[in-house]
């Protein structure tokens, strides 16, 4: 795989994502994730999975200067795969935890909120849903997750705003559910882990599934139409010309 690391060290498993200095998300990316992932369902050695990232970033999100170039009909496909990929990892049956290293942004800040419990390290780094400052809107899936995580008036200050917010902001916004020291990150990531690991089996399972499987199908309703407004939306010129601006490395 060239774009996620794996690795395990007894019952938890271990995914890392890597592209570059900010880890963006690309067609590869998101391919490598969902095949993983869908084999680490069924890997009865493994108990619970923590999500991270290599360096100083979780993840910027979108590789957007590769995917700037293409058509409407090869974006479009890029969307539904992602989300499509994020549903999976939503309703992935074990525990998930979230290690957020670095800075989680936009797409990047998506995959966190995949998890069932997400662990932020106490350093520089920022938490963003911030497409409405580049002339970009969301997924209903997107918009969902943020909700279960946050509540509706906190996913509203995060939507809308498009700020930034720093470690002890997200904390307090129930962006993330704990907070380390930065050397530290990991080996909490894998404690939490272990405790959680301990409760999978059947019943584990089927309460994460009453949980999350009401709020995916209520998103999925919408998905589809939200993917058509984005790309929409995505392909103006107003927001092309933002696009074109940003850089990731």
């Amino acid at each position: 795989m060239k774009y996620i690391i794996a690795g395990k060290t007894g019952e938890i498993a271990r995914v890392t994502l890597t592209n570059g200095k900010v880890n963006a998300i690309n067609s590869e990316a998101v391919s490598e994730l969902r095949g993983h992932f869908a084999s680490l369902e069924k890997d009865e050695s493994v108990r619970s999975v923590i999500l991270t990232g290599e360096g100083k970033f979780f993840s910027f999100g979108f590789h957007v200067p590769e995917l700037y170039d293409y058509s409407p009909e090869e974006f479009t496909r890029f969307l539904q795969s992602f989300c499509q990929m994020y549903k999976e990892i939503f309703l992935f049956p074990k525990p998930l935890i979230a290690s957020i290293n670095g800075h989680a942004v936009a797409g990047g800040y998506i995959l966190a909120l995949m998890a069932d419990y997400r662990i932020m390290a106490d350093n520089n780094a920022k938490i963003a849903l911030n497409e409405v400052t580049f002339g970009a809107a969301l997924f209903a899936g997107a918009v969902e997750m943020l909700r279960f995580a946050a509540g509706n008036k906190m996913a509203a200050e995060l939507l809308l705003t498009g700020q930034m917010f720093g470690a002890k902001e997200a904390l307090r916004m129930g962006l993330v559910d704990q907070l380390v020291p930065e050397e530290e990150v990991l080996t909490a990531a894998k404690s939490k882990a272990e405790a959680l690991g301990k409760n999978f089996g059947p019943n584990f399972a089927a309460l994460k599934h009453l949980l999350r499987r009401p709020v995916a199908d209520e998103w999925g309703r919408r998905e589809e139409s939200s993917i058509t407004e984005f790309v929409k939306i995505w392909y103006s010129p107003e927001t092309r010309e933002k696009t074109r601006g940003i850089k990731i490395y």
